[in-house]
């Protein structure tokens, strides 16, 4: 059995014509049927039946020309990687972001990204870091971009930008005159965060250790704007981050931004790949783009 025989197969099912079959194929008729009679006697069955009238599929006929068109799709897409490889910028690539950064990110990265590398179809998925992380392990992804740390092997990864957080607290807050504040003062605060398996938790999780603040509990958000509308509310104060809060990207509307004094809490964002990926040498070129620095973001040298 060949890739061959399974596209006469397969046209024969499209035209119910031998004639019209081999011409789509570019064969001559007697070889398309010669090749169909071959592939029915190596599999030890009738695909056709045949008569004056045309031809139709048997039922394992019908059977195995659905699998038939599976095999040469899969064929054709291996076809593509081995020409695609040999220029990466024109692959299609998987690329995996967090819910906490790419909404805010992408609307100013992506112009840049078409520019540099018009024919690179970039395939988007936006997930928690466990998420990418797995994906990545898998192969399901091929790129991800993450918040430093990372608790993986086998993968190696270029910094980006750093992305500072922001105090956010209701409209009218005591803070909210405040040119910039020291962590401390979040102490006296009830803080919210988002739901386990967020990244941007665990970062704030690290500032209020650092402050000495607690997480106020049975209020966890799961997305930065359920938590913005809840600072809005009253509820309580939160750290966001500097991309989520520009004029371009969001309306602040019944909330108040203050600055932290330095040290400024920030989290370091990265590109990271698999060590033994076919794109290995592409990818510091895909991240210089996104190195350019995105309103709200802090350049990095790249490592």
């Amino acid at each position: 059995m060949n890739l061959r025989e399974l596209e006469y197969l397969v046209a024969v099912a499209d035209y119910q014509h031998f004639g019209r079959a081999a011409e789509a194929c570019g064969a001559k008729q007697p070889t398309l049927s010669t090749q169909i009679r071959k592939l029915e006697r190596e599999l030890g069955v009738e695909l056709l039946e045949r008569d004056t009238r045309g031809v139709v599929l048997t039922s394992v006929g019908a059977r195995i020309v659905e699998r038939a068109r599976i095999i040469l799709s899969e064929a054709s897409t291996i076809a593509d990687l081995a020409r695609t490889s040999a220029n990466p910028a024109a692959s299609r690539i998987r690329l995996g972001l967090f819910p906490t950064l790419g909404p805010y990110l992408l609307p100013q990265i992506m112009p840049q990204v078409r520019q540099r590398f018009p024919e690179l179809e970039l395939r988007l998925v936006e997930e928690k870091t466990d998420g990418i992380l797995d994906q990545l392990a898998s192969g399901q992804l091929d790129v991800g971009i993450l918040a430093l740390p990372i608790d993986a092997d086998g993968l190696d990864f270029e910094v980006l930008f750093d992305e500072d957080f922001y105090l956010a607290v209701p409209a009218g807050h005591h803070l909210g005159s405040a040119n910039k504040v020291s962590l401390d003062v979040l102490a006296d605060e009830d803080i919210l965060l988002l739901e386990d398996g967020h990244c941007l938790r665990d970062h704030a999780l690290d500032v209020c250790e650092l402050a000495g603040a607690v997480e106020l509990q049975d209020f966890r958000s799961t997305s930065l704007e359920t938590m913005r509308q809840m600072v809005a509310s009253g509820i309580g104060v939160t750290l966001l981050p500097s991309l989520s809060v520009q004029p371009a990207t969001n309306s602040q509307a019944s909330i108040e931004l203050v600055r932290f004094a330095d040290p400024v809490p920030n989290r370091r964002i990265v590109m990271a790949w698999r060590s033994t990926s076919a794109y290995r040498e592409f990818f510091p070129k895909l991240a210089s783009v996104f190195r350019q620095v995105p309103d709200g973001a802090v350049a990095v040298s790249a490592s």
